[in-house]
């Protein structure tokens, strides 16, 4: 029992600790699988989902991919099982030759949201390369002379594989006369040579045939062999012998072409001929070693001669030959191993991936744009990349792991402020001095619906003269939305309202798409003088935003009403007005009054009356007061004159163009007595209503006179504001207001002036007080007043608000009630 509680105690200490690794290798965003090489199709490398702690069933909603810099078919994912297998065959050599470490970089990219893992798949050698000697035989002389103990240099075996299955051991075929020595020269080769161990005699001897074998550790072993021709040579026993067996060079991947290596250096014992050495490239030296370097065969001086790069190269091992002249020729070998130094003589390269465009102007901080890879194929310090970005961007670079940067949002976006950035990525590296290399990337901001319409002005003064053709347009309203494509189209629509029993949509409509706001019928200043309502403009983003404006439409008069006389107290037959007036009277007897009224306003209803010629042209004692319509005599009446005066009165109001009435007073010429009589009943009958009047007119100068002053308090303060407050632009029409005066003979002046004035004339036989409401200037075509039907006019006084016009517009009418009653 105390066993199983100590093993159960130790099973979940080992659980946690996988669990700790587990986490640690996820927080650390790389996985590390490992995979042999030449493994077949389908050959488990790992569950890549279930290790990233992705759902099975996420894999191609969320686009599932994977990535390489190399070759990108090697590897292969199972969407259905999330397994990570081989997709074809994989040669370790061939991706990276002899380097002791290789692997595969993969990227896995998966969307919805963003995110990247890296993946490192380390490939494993097998031994699938024997030792390969460069030729099927090597030939060696050999002088009779040489003496035991000596050493003769030869050729080793290659092997493409790495660690155990890449080190070599020799064997040589049982001899009597040599054995092999291997030595381990340098960490990159070894030496092979054979070593004499009995005398040779050519006479005894010429040839000797040895089979040479390599075989690598790897299990199972595998080997080559090469066979061994020594010639053994008579004389010249003596070979040159260099004076160093290795010989070591640094030279940068700058160097130029002709540029020393190295002297060697070698001797021959022998004299003569036989003791002249020639150098020489070996044998086996590579073509790329003869490209790069020559030799001079004579002073053994080693230059360059071809371009080096350490990316390309990083060293290079030449074996060098000298050969004696003798007869035969002896030889020996030495090597010279030429390291290259790195120079900073590679730029950084970009790689930029979008993922993310356009981007929506509210995206939210940290939004991922682009992928970014950086390499330099420099090392060291030379080869360390950082990346920057401009100043004044509303981006940053975040490393997410070594040479990849993630280009993400920092700061929020304004479409309307600037629509598209080009951002310029530069990366640098540590050299000295540093190479730098750009690369752009072009990230376009997409519209969202956040700027509703606006209107230039909230509200708008539009005057339409009344009786309008239906469908007129009378105004056009504009509203600009700072937004793009839908959310800047803008529609236009009603704010439906009740105007008195009728609604809104009644008397105007308004274009959806052009703003146009059309009278739907002809409008009547008398039934309506201020139509105020209000115009909606929507966007087509979603959700929509708008604003609305006002628009206060002033109907103004036209000459459409005649004047309409009023009932006189003494009626006639056939609507004749009938007098009876004493002979005695003297010039200037007020005979009666002609009373007329005009339900149109300013000059349209401004009256004025005419006694028309006589029958015969006979001159007529009786004259019409020319604003008034008191008929009065002109002289005193006589016996001639006929007891019955038929006088022909024109009332004609002030209109373009002028509307009349006419009426017709019978005045009869009667006694003194008979027109006592006629009076006495006519004042009795009219006593009372003169009393009413009298009380009338007086309530009515009384709101006259408050209403002024009033409207003087008003004028005042806002002629104080206007000066206080900076000026600003008013929006008129062509026309101005009108200054009217009446005259002794009833002519009207016109003043181009801002303000209207109230003007009187002196002159008989009565001043008369007039004022009246703004209207377009006379002399204006059809196209004309189309046109300045659309412009906010000059109001009366310079009256710029609805309130101050109002005021002026009731002074101005119980004026006109005063005047009338004062005329009645």
């Amino acid at each position: 029992m105390l066993f199983s509680r100590r093993g159960g105690l130790v099973a979940r200490r080992l659980l946690l600790s996988l669990l700790l690794l587990a986490a640690w290798e996820a927080g650390s965003g790389q996985l590390h699988y490992s995979v042999p090489e030449e493994a077949k199709h389908g050959t488990f490398v790992g569950r890549i989902a279930q290790d990233l702690g992705l759902e099975l069933a996420e894999l191609v909603p969320r686009l599932f991919r994977v990535a390489s810099k190399a070759r990108a078919d090697l590897l292969e994912v199972n969407l259905q099982n999330g397994v990570l297998f081989v997709n074809s065959r994989i040669d370790r050599e061939e991706l990276c030759g002899r380097s002791a470490e290789c692997s595969i970089h993969l990227e896995v990219i998966v969307d919805r949201p963003l995110q990247v893992f890296h993946v490192e798949v380390n490939v494993k050698d097998i031994n699938d390369n024997p030792p390969v000697f460069r030729s099927r035989e090597q030939r060696i002389f050999i002088p009779e002379s040489r003496q035991l103990d000596s050493r003769f240099p030869i050729e080793g075996a290659a092997d493409a594989d790495i660690g155990a299955n890449a080190l070599l051991t020799y064997t040589l075929s049982p001899s009597d006369y040599f054995s092999l020595d291997v030595q381990a020269s340098d960490e990159l080769s070894r030496s092979l040579s054979l070593e004499l161990r009995k005398s040779l005699d050519r006479e005894e001897t010429p040839e000797l045939h040895l089979l040479l074998t390599a075989t690598d550790g790897g299990k199972p072993e595998l080997e080559g062999t090469v066979q061994l021709l020594i010639t053994v040579l008579d004389v010249n026993d003596n070979a040159p012998l260099f004076d160093q067996a290795m010989y070591r060079v640094h030279l940068l991947e700058t160097t130029a072409n002709g540029t020393l290596v190295t002297t060697l250096n070698a001797s021959d014992a022998d004299e003569g001929v036989n003791g002249a050495i020639v150098f020489s490239l070996g044998s086996d030296v590579s073509p790329n070693i003869q490209e790069k370097f020559k030799i001079d065969s004579r002073s053994g001086e080693i230059r360059v001669i071809g371009k080096l790069d350490y990316e390309e190269t990083k060293s290079y091992e030449i074996r060098v030959k000298a050969v004696d002249k003798g007869s035969p020729p002896m030889s020996n070998h030495c090597k010279v191993l030429v390291k290259v130094l790195d120079v900073n003589d590679n730029a950084p390269e970009l790689a930029i991936t979008s993922l993310s465009l356009p981007i929506r102007e509210d995206a939210p901080l940290s939004t991922v744009i682009a992928l970014i890879t950086v390499s330099d194929l420099d090392s060291g310090v030379n080869g360390q990349v950082t990346c920057s970005l401009p100043l004044h961007v509303p981006f940053k670079l975040v490393s997410t792991f070594k040479n990849y940067y993630s280009l993400v949002l920092d700061s929020a976006l304004d479409r309307e402020s600037v629509s598209l950035y080009n951002v310029v990525v530069t990366a640098r590296d540590g050299g000295s001095p540093s190479l730098w290399a750009t690369a752009s990337v072009s990230v376009e901001v997409a519209d969202v619906n956040d700027n509703a319409p606006a209107f230039a002005q909230p509200e708008y003064t539009v005057f339409v003269k009344e009786n309008n053709p239906p469908g007129c347009h009378i105004f056009t309203v504009s509203a600009r939305d700072a937004d793009a494509q839908e959310n800047a189209l803008v529609s236009y629509s009603l704010v439906e309202r009740r105007v008195g029993e009728r609604a809104l949509s009644s008397y105007v409509s308004v274009h959806a798409e052009s703003g146009k706001v059309y009278a739907l019928q002809p409008l009547d200043h008398e039934e309506l003088e201020l139509l105020q309502f209000q115009v909606s403009a929507r966007d087509a983003g979603v959700p929509p935003l708008g604003s609305n404006v006002t628009l206060q439409v002033f109907v103004l008069d036209e000459n459409d009403n005649v004047p309409a006389l009023l009932a006189s107290r003494a009626g006639g037959s056939g609507g004749a007005v009938s007098e009876l007036v004493p002979r005695l009277v003297g010039a200037g007897h007020v005979v009666t009054k002609v009373r007329a009224v005009d339900a149109d306003s300013g000059y349209n209803a401004w009256l004025s009356y005419e006694l028309q010629p006589a029958a015969g042209g006979a001159r007529s004692p009786f004259r019409v007061g020319l604003y008034t319509g008191e008929i009065s005599t002109t002289r005193a009446l006589d016996e001639a004159d006929a007891p019955l005066q038929r006088l022909l009165v024109l009332v004609k109001d002030h209109g373009e163009p002028a509307l009349t009435a006419t009426v017709t007073v019978l005045v009869s010429l009667v006694e003194s007595s008979q027109a006592l009589k006629a009076s006495s009943r006519a004042s009795a009958g009219a006593a009372g209503p003169k009393v009413d009047l009298v009380d009338v007119n007086v309530y009515l100068i009384i709101a006259i006179c408050a209403v002024s002053s009033l409207l003087v308090l008003t004028l005042l303060l806002y002629t104080a504001l206007r000066c206080s407050a900076p000026p600003t632009e008013v929006a008129c029409g062509p026309g101005k207001a009108t200054l009217v005066c009446s005259s002794a003979v009833g002519s009207w002046s016109y003043s181009q002036q801002r303000r209207q004035r109230v003007c009187s004339g002196e002159g008989p036989p009565k001043t008369d007080l007039m004022a009246f409401s703004p209207s377009l200037p006379p002399g204006l075509n059809t196209s004309e007043r189309n046109e300045h039907s659309e412009a906010n006019w000059d109001i009366s006084g310079n009256v710029s608000s609805t309130f101050e016009l109002w005021f002026y517009k009731i002074f101005l009418y119980l004026t006109y009630l005063t005047i009338f009653s004062n005329v009645t």
